[in-house]
């Protein structure tokens, strides 16, 4: 029981603090407050030494069963084995870890951007589909602001009460009006559910992260 109940109280109690550090100006709240943030970052390098673990363990088990795609774990093992020995070894500034960054990684990062590109051009074709009002409405200001975003939507243009209007006038009112309105309307509909979902931990209504469904104590 205590090991369900100790962790629903601590993050009530913490959550709780968060919130009301903001309204208080005590200097001994913002000692608190930058100690908690401190212990975020001690957090944080467990868990991602725990998520490298994990990593290696979920992969070394596909090696040990010889799996259809164990090479490629073998691949995954030995990279990042190599990888944390560099680094620990010789440093993250100058060495091994920096060529393996500079040449391995950024290389296939940059490959993994350039074909997301096609992807994306493969997801907009099927998306701009004008099957219905809507699309169509995507479909031209998708078209608007792709023309609009490149040298030659300067040149398409119409005048209009003496002034010149180019595509590019027009993509960047289309970013910064109706864009913009319904980017601030998704961000509040953030906000909004994450105030909510903090709220649930707090008083422990949401028990997800400790495996648990929500206000029954269950296991999942």
């Amino acid at each position: 029981m205590l090991q369900r109940s100790l962790p629903i109280f601590f993050a009530g109690l913490v959550g709780i603090f968060m919130a009301v550090q903001y309204f208080v100006l005590h200097p001994g709240m913002a000692r608190i407050y930058n100690l908690v943030l401190d212990w975020k970052q001690v957090v944080f390098a467990c868990t991602l030494m725990l998520g490298v673990f994990s990593l290696i363990r979920f992969h070394w088990r596909k090696i040990a069963r010889r799996t259809a795609d164990a090479f490629y774990s073998l691949v995954v093992v030995i990279s990042c084995s190599i990888t944390v020995l560099a680094a620990a070894v010789f440093g993250t500034e100058t060495g091994p870890y920096t060529w393996l960054y500079d040449r391995v990684q950024a290389p296939m990062q940059a490959t993994m951007f350039s074909l997301l590109a096609y992807f994306v051009a493969s997801a907009s074709y099927r998306a701009f589909r004008a099957r219905s009002v809507h699309a169509t409405l995507l479909l031209l200001a998708g078209a608007v602001v792709m023309l609009g975003r490149v040298p030659t939507g300067d040149l398409i243009g119409f005048e209009l009460h003496g002034q010149r209007v180019s595509l590019a006038s027009i993509a960047a009112w289309i970013l910064d009006t109706p864009n913009l309105a319904a980017k601030r309307g998704i961000l509040i509909g953030v906000g909004l559910g994450m105030i909510s979902t903090s709220l649930r931990i707090i008083l422990g209504i949401e028990r997800a992260y400790l495996g648990l469904s929500r206000g029954t104590g269950a296991d999942i």
